[in-house]
């Protein structure tokens, strides 16, 4: 069942085409693999499809409905949750805090208008407790190393129990250590029943944990299929990897 779908998706900035008529699906149940060189199109795509874009023409649906015209915060209340590359975390705030403004009842004027609810506090440490940072939980989220910043915007976007995980970067810049953590992380929460749609340049992990893999390449898609199938098309190795 296809819980993501893209259709002729184009986004232009000013001359600038970045995203040229994309079409795809995300099938329920995959860690879906969206990879391409610098400049290929994918983070604006993410954008699009979490909404902080809107698409100049086509269609994005997801479970079904039409979700193109939805605001960020709603469409997370569907159920479609994102990370970014970099963190976005609040740094004047603790872990936790940064982790219970990501709930899309409550959202950051929520935690000013009153504390942190009994509910909510045990649900965000079961989170941090899942990602292995919860001895950290009221640290100032600034104090975090950049692997723990990864793992906590996870748990962050965990908190809304989305049917989706948007991941755009995971693995970058991340120690051995930690980036094992991530992939046994990102492989619990796809055996828990939910879908991951990743965005990474590791190709290392994208071939050891990804299936289908997506490919773009100036803003278009330019292959999909099994890791090895996308590892033998030629036009991936003359675009993406620098061979063919």
């Amino acid at each position: 069942m296809s819980l993501l779908e893209v259709r002729n998706v184009s986004k232009s900035f000013d001359s600038l085409k970045a995203v040229d008529d994309c079409s795809f699906s995300v099938e329920e149940g995959t860690i879906t693999a969206l990879i391409g060189p610098n400049g290929a199109g994918k983070t604006t795509m993410f954008n699009i499809i979490n909404g902080l874009h809107r698409a100049d023409r086509g269609e994005i649906r997801f479970n079904g409905k039409n979700i193109e015209k939805l605001q960020p915060h709603q469409i997370t209340r569907v159920g479609l949750s994102r990370t970014f590359q970099l963190s976005r975390q609040l740094s004047d705030l603790t872990v936790l805090e940064n982790i219970v403004v990501q709930s899309p009842v409550r959202g950051v004027g929520g935690l000013i208008r009153s504390a942190i609810l009994g509910p909510e506090r045990e649900k965000a440490m079961a989170l941090l407790e899942f990602v292995g940072i919860a001895t950290l939980a009221n640290l100032p989220a600034a104090r975090l190393s950049y692997g723990q910043k990864k793992l906590m915007d996870i748990a962050a976007g965990m908190m809304a129990d989305p049917k989706i995980l948007l991941l755009d970067e995971p693995a970058g810049g991340i120690n051995p250590a930690l980036l094992d953590v991530i992939i046994d992380r990102i492989e619990k929460l796809r055996a828990q029943g939910v879908t991951i749609f990743i965005v990474e340049h590791n190709m290392d992990v994208v071939m050891s944990i990804c299936d289908p893999v997506i490919v773009m390449a100036y803003g278009k898609v330019l292959a999909s299929g099994s890791p090895a199938e996308v590892q033998k098309n030629d036009e991936v190795l003359d675009a993406y990897l620098g061979v063919g």
